[in-house]
């Protein structure tokens, strides 16, 4: 089995480009002009050999790397690699958010925590032999993707039970996330949600004379909302509402899921059947096109919502919020000046994403991190006792604190959530914890394809100018399977 590329639509994680959106997003646009997420490479000894020794006599195995830049792991360190969270990238975020903490309640542990790209990727661990202790990591793309074809995931169940980790504590959606992607057993434990909110300029609000919506609003109230917020004034062309439409229906609040399950084991790519044309995919559809097509509301990207500030509703990812209100921690430095300059167009705030009907309380499914032990590790023992802390309520406050969203589902946490972000302070944010997240169904026996869910809305309804229905057929019926065979024919394979 071997990994696929990043699409087209999704360039891989850069630190030396801030890709605007989620790490689960497909397709999200870039800021233009505001970089954010580049970060200092990760701090290691320089090394001249494939390994040193390391003054504590340790055995440090050198990584080389595309930017020729020193790294080494050695072998008296824990080794945690990050990926799929853009704040990972930002200097000092891992210590200032957990890993101080993580720290202080392993003193006897040295810690080494690197992000994807800072300054290695998983193919250069790979060729130098090194295998992380523990991987944060999406769980929804990547165990397929990266994680199995690499030999770097193994059921956790008995472990976890031995252990003492409660998965009936953590958010469910999240775990079934994981059971989908794990072939029957567990391979990893959800960490935390970069949940999706719906942010609000209530400056736009203001100068119609809205209020701005709540939580549980439904989308029938956010499209009334959309047409009055969609507007002209002075030559500036205003938006009422933003949403992405490949992640609104990757991420779909039916817990849909596009593959139909198969008979057991690994189906040959020909034999890999979906359905995205069934009466809830109509109904996500048809929901969602008014949006898309109603004059003016022009779908460019929901970064626009800063950017420009003239957008008066966009669904987005939570670790946006502290960006937007202008946390160090979530802001390089070089671009403060800049981000506080574009903050003055908006006065920021969040709901919930809306809901399908009047009564729902399910929001997108989560967009989650979750935590892998590879069975390479010779630290296992430490690797466990660390994820038994990390779900802790100790770690989980922690988090929560740092503006995060855990998966522990807790009062304390709730209570906990951006404490430590003064820059929240005065905003609203029980949206974080409103509602449900989706859960995932109906994917037994089904193996994961990055499927090109774009082609439905950005390709057949905004630029071919079909009807939704179509498009789900066309995509359904064409561009799937072409996109399937193509990827066979090009060597790889899940």
């Amino acid at each position: 089995m071997t990994s696929q590329p990043q699409q087209s639509e999704q360039p891989p994680p850069s630190r030396r480009k801030f890709v605007g959106g989620a790490a689960a997003a497909v397709g999200a646009a870039a800021l233009t002009g505001v970089t954010l997420g580049a970060s200092a490479p990760a701090q290691a000894r320089p090394a001249t050999g494939r390994t040193a020794a390391a003054p504590s006599a340790a055995t440090c195995t050198v990584v080389p790397n595309k930017y020729g830049e020193p790294f080494e792991v050695c072998d008296d360190e824990l080794f945690i690699f990050m990926a799929n969270y853009k704040p990972f990238e930002n200097p000092g975020f891992f210590d200032k958010v957990i890993g101080d903490a993580m720290r202080a309640a392993f003193p006897g542990v040295k810690i080494k925590a690197v992000a994807w790209d800072q300054p290695v990727r998983y193919e250069d661990l790979e060729k130098a032999g090194v295998v992380p202790d523990i991987i944060l990591e999406d769980p929804r793309r990547r165990i397929d993707r990266d994680l199995e074809p690499l030999g770097w995931t193994r059921d956790l169940t008995d472990d976890l039970r031995t252990t003492g980790i409660d998965l009936g504590s953590l958010n469910p959606a999240a775990v079934a996330t994981i059971k989908a992607r794990s072939d029957g057993g567990m391979y990893g434990v959800p960490v935390f949600v970069d949940e999706y909110v719906m942010f609000h300029n209530k400056k736009i609000f203001d100068m119609k004379g809205l209020r701005t919506p709540a939580n549980g609003v439904t989308y029938d109230e956010a499209f009334r909302l959309a047409k009055k917020l969609t507007f002209e004034k002075n030559l500036v062309a205003y938006k009422g509402y933003l949403q992405h439409p490949d992640l609104y229906l990757e991420f779909n609040q039916l817990g849909l899921y596009p593959f139909v399950p198969g008979p057991g084991g690994t189906p040959a790519p020909e034999d890999v059947k979906v359905n995205i044309t069934s009466e809830g995919w109509q109904r996500l559809g048809i929901n969602l096109e008014r949006f898309l097509l109603h004059p003016h509301n022009i779908f460019t990207t929901v970064d626009d919502y800063l950017l420009t500030g003239h957008v008066a509703m966009a669904v987005d990812s939570l670790w946006k919020l502290n960006a937007y209100a202008l946390s160090p921690l979530y802001l390089q430095e070089d671009d403060a000046e800049e981000w506080r300059g574009l903050a003055d167009g908006i006065e920021l705030g969040i709901t919930s994403v809306p809901v399908l009907g009047s009564g729902d309380n399910a929001v997108y499914q989560p967009n989650s991190i979750a935590a892998f032990l590879p069975p390479q590790s010779a630290k296992k023992a430490q690797a466990l006792q660390i994820l038994k802390w990390l779900v802790s309520q100790e770690g989980q406050v922690e988090l929560a604190r740092h503006g995060m969203k855990p998966a522990l589902r807790s009062r304390a946490v709730e209570a906990a959530f951006g404490t430590a972000i003064p820059e929240l302070d005065g905003i609203d944010t029980s949206a974080v914890f409103w509602g449900d997240n989706a859960v995932l169904q109906n994917y037994e026996n089904t193996e994961y394809w990055d499927l090109p869910m774009y082609s439905v809305f950005r390709q057949h309804v905004l630029q071919d100018g079909l009807r939704v229905s179509s498009a789900l057929k066309v995509t359904e019926t064409v561009d799937i399977p072409a996109y399937i065979k193509s990827q066979v024919a090009a060597g790889f394979d899940w």
